[in-house]
């Protein structure tokens, strides 16, 4: 079996059918033919994987097999496209081919006739439903699934990354910090407890989808920041974007899943000049605004047009455009910033909250006003081991002018921090001074 690896993700969601040499030889094809036909299969695999496991899990309610009969459909792909060329309809060739191991499974377990029709239906449908003609979407109802309330953050997150993303066990093991084997068993745990608890494989409606949503919206942003945060792993990121579409493309009126799509490409729009030749990381007044995704900014301003103001990725979205937006540094509107903070921190009374809001009061009506909000933020010792929260201080009083202090400061704040990267960020700017906001 394969997973559909990092090499199905970097296409960026854009399925393109590419054609595939025949063969020359009686042992798969020649090498430019196998190499069009993974191309083809990585392309495929971004959306097809994804909607072949959801449409079985529907059906068979066995989320292993599923994922196994996708698998095995892709490893069948790679071996015999490079010798067969690539389907017209490659997503429809998969769905068969998954379709009907997972029969042949199902037969020899001696499953009752009802699943056996209901597969043959969805033979008859998998290859000509579009998308658009689809009531609800089977990938709709398996994110709201792996997000559900019952199971812990850490696991929604960890079986959206495996399940709707394809993410390998050993990758999404490595961000946190556990095992191969160890993340294997809680996946497990996690389809166990769906299946033990009974928990529905549907879209709620009505007042429970507006209780529900945050929460899927609440992973899709801590998948996102993994993906963005200084040592995270890149194609996370990446992947909150591609669910993010889908989100909006299946649920068009839910205007915070709109907002939280616009927040995700403005942000992004940044990661190209995020960092210098040596990986470190460039603050955003530094950074090289021609590297910016100039497409990312002017869609996630679009997305931000018809927005009501009342939602808290709405207010985040806003603020990630005053930066966006900015052509230089200079000309960034701070006081606009700080009144969006000042929304912001009523919806969300975080301590990380208050100290953005700090951070921006610090810029739009100078350090000692930063340094008041800092104190607020601070008052309940929720801040107090927060490295971050040192970085402000140590640039508010930078600006005030003690250099001195400052430089303490972000040194005390670098031993704190866990990430190589920040940390070298925090020493350099013990040495060069302030210029703390985001990067």
């Amino acid at each position: 079996m394969i997973d559909p690896d990092q090499a199905a993700r970097s296409n960026g969601g854009a399925a393109r059918r590419a054609p595939a040499d025949r063969a020359t030889n009686g042992n798969g094809g020649t090498a430019a033919g196998r190499a069009a036909a993974a191309q083809a299969v990585a392309a495929t695999a971004v959306d097809a994987y994804p909607r072949i496991v959801a449409a079985l899990i529907r059906i068979t309610g066995d989320w292993t097999l599923a994922e196994d009969c996708a698998q095995e459909a892709l490893a069948r792909a790679l071996d015999r496209w490079p010798v067969e060329g690539v389907p017209a309809n490659p997503g429809g060739w998969l769905m068969t081919v998954a379709r009907n191991r997972v029969l042949d499974v199902l037969r020899r377990a001696s499953v009752e006739r009802r699943k056996l029709r209901e597969l043959a239906v969805l033979a008859l449908t998998a290859a000509t439903t579009e998308p658009a003609e689809e009531v609800v979407d089977d990938r709709l109802r398996l994110i709201f699934t792996c997000c559900h309330p019952a199971l812990a953050l850490e696991a929604r997150v960890a079986l959206t990354l495996r399940t709707i993303c394809a993410v390998p066990t050993a990758d999404i093991a490595r961000v946190f910090l556990v095992s191969e084997s160890t993340m294997t068993r809680r996946l497990t745990r996690a389809k166990t407890k769906i299946a033990d608890a009974r928990i529905p494989y549907r879209v709620p409606r009505g007042a429970a989808l507006t209780e529900r949503l945050p929460g899927v919206l609440a992973v899709l942003y801590l998948l996102f920041t993994q993906g963005y945060d200084a040592d995270g792993e890149p194609a996370f990121a990446d992947e909150a974007i591609r669910l993010a579409r889908l989100l909006v493309r299946l649920m068009p009126d839910q205007s915070e899943a709109l907002a939280l799509l616009a927040l995700f490409l403005l942000q992004h729009s940044r990661h190209a000049a995020r960092r210098d030749p040596n990986g470190d990381l460039v603050p955003l007044d530094q950074q090289d605004r021609s590297r910016w995704d100039q497409a990312a900014i002017a869609e996630g301003v679009r997305l931000l047009g018809g927005l009501p103001h009342h939602g808290p990725y709405a207010w985040q979205a806003r603020i990630a455009a005053c930066h966006a937006t900015a052509s230089r540094a200079e000309e960034t509107d701070w006081r606009r910033i700080a009144e969006c903070y000042d929304q912001l921190v009523r919806l969300q009374p975080t301590p990380v909250v208050a100290l953005n809001r700090a951070v921006a009061h610090g810029y739009a009506y100078g350090p000692a006003v930063g340094l008041a909000r800092l104190a607020e933020a601070r008052a309940g010792g929720a801040l107090d081991d927060y490295p971050l929260a040192l970085a402000v201080e140590a640039d508010l009083v930078a600006r005030q002018g003690d250099g001195q202090r400052a430089a303490a400061l972000f040194r005390a704040a670098a031993a704190r921090t866990p990430g190589e990267a920040e940390r070298r960020a925090l020493l350099d700017r013990a040495r060069s001074g302030p210029a703390v906001g985001p990067s």
